[in-house]
């Protein structure tokens, strides 16, 4: 009897395992899936959090890796497909947050590397201004594809062409990971340590 208990013991356990593993994670009720495919590679969710401007929500944000990372430099040093999914929690000019995230890039390197990417920060600058407004509901993904480069897809729709250069990826990651992040307890959670 007492190995029937134990037996059923370990199947509940296996089964609620299971289940924790392929439910999503939740923030402000964004849904982040535990997994997501990029580039023909399965990448599984890093960490999801909430990007904070004084009090108020503005977007959720959710870091896609090969494997789990719990620093910027680990997830630097993977060579592999990588996302950062976004989904905005309420309206915001798209033009401001082009301005922010070039500012969040700039932020995070010395003047001279910050220079060499001017051109990319630009354009990426132009991809939102041409969105006008992102709406609350409304998402966003710059992913890394190696060989490739970094794909901004606004809406479902990629926008122009990639941009060739590793160092503008690792740029934008700082925004969120680096020395001086957008938001530290987002910085936290992107890499697993925390949730918002």
């Amino acid at each position: 009897m007492k190995f029937v208990k134990q037996c059923a013991v370990a199947a509940a356990a296996w089964i609620w395992a299971i289940s924790a593993v392929a439910q999503p994670v939740t923030v402000s009720d964004v849904k982040y899936a535990e997994t997501t495919s990029l580039s023909g590679s399965t990448l599984q969710l890093n960490g999801a959090g909430v990007r904070y401007k004084a009090v108020f929500k503005v977007y959720t944000a959710g870091l896609y890796l090969e494997k789990k990372a719990q620093s910027t430099q680990e997830v630097a040093a993977l060579k592999g497909p990588k996302r950062v999914s976004i989904t905005m929690l309420r309206e915001i000019d798209s033009t401001e947050l082009g301005k922010l995230f070039s500012r969040g890039m700039e932020d995070n390197m010395d003047k001279a590397a910050f220079s060499k990417l001017i051109p990319g920060v630009l354009r990426m600058s132009q991809i939102f201004s041409d969105h006008k407004k992102l709406k609350a509901g409304d998402q966003f993904m710059i992913d890394w594809i190696p060989g490739t480069g970094t794909v901004i897809t606004v809406k479902g729709e990629p926008q122009g062409e990639p941009f060739k250069e590793p160092e503008f990826f690792n740029a934008l990651l700082g925004i969120w990971l680096g020395n001086t992040p957008a938001d530290w307890k987002l910085k936290d959670a992107l890499l697993g340590k925390s949730a918002n």
